[in-house]
């Protein structure tokens, strides 16, 4: 799942940020095309304070270099290791929740050959993210990484035969009531968050086919994935 997004200076972006109580100006990082490993801003809770943030796009990083470590792919996280104690995820998800904006992502169908970009019919995406702080013990250099929660596939038919069979991002919808606790580090009861998980649409997606994930070239007709009763 979603190994590739965009997210582009829009009326729609800065609508999901302004509701988010986060300035633009700040040092907010915009790009046509991010890739795991790149660096990406974020929404978080600092102080009681939300905040925009630069963190590597993958979980886990090497101690020594602050650099990815890709021994582990660890740029998604599955909800189902989300209450493993053992889990890479399992203390962000308590602690350091944060949302990633997005404009569009890319699923693939798992062929090499099939690709979709998914974009909203109306609005900005806000992916479920979990965050995590380095700090390398000899330089005090920090760093700040993260994670895009990731759900098992949509029950829509056309998810599941032509945009990826195995998985679809969370998706958080766009609402204060949801967004406040999502981002509170003080709010530890994550049952609340229980039903976020379920794979479900809740907002129409635009599914547009695209030649590949590098180009986000379209190469056929769009179709748009209605949300469920």
């Amino acid at each position: 799942m979603c190994g590739r997004y965009n997210i582009v200076d829009s009326l729609e972006v800065r609508a999901l940020l302004t509701m988010l109580g986060v300035d633009l100006g700040k040092g907010f990082r915009f790009s046509p095309d991010i890739a795991p490993g790149a660096t990406v801003s974020i929404i978080r809770e600092v102080g009681g304070e939300r905040i925009v943030s630069d963190a590597t796009w993958w979980l886990l990083l090497d101690p020594a270099t602050l650099k990815p470590n890709y021994k582990y792919a660890s740029f998604n996280t599955r909800s189902d290791k989300l209450d493993e104690p053992r889990a890479a995820g399992f203390k962000p998800y308590r602690e350091s929740r944060c949302i990633i904006p997005a404009s569009a992502f890319v699923e693939g169908l798992g062929d090499s050959k099939t690709y979709h970009k998914l974009e909203p019919a109306e609005g900005a995406l806000a992916y479920g993210g979990l965050c995590r702080e380095w700090v390398n013990k000899d330089t005090g250099e920090t760093a700040l990484s993260v994670s895009i929660i990731t759900l098992p596939p949509l029950h829509d038919a056309y998810w599941k035969t032509h945009v990826h069979p195995k998985s679809m991002p969370l998706l958080l919808p766009t609402q204060t009531d949801v967004m406040d606790p999502w981002l509170d580090r003080g709010e530890k009861d994550v049952e609340q968050f229980r039903w976020l998980l379920e794979p479900k649409l809740r907002a129409p997606l635009v599914a547009t086919p695209i030649d590949r994930p590098s180009t986000w070239r379209p190469i056929g007709n769009s179709k748009k994935l209605l949300p469920e009763d």
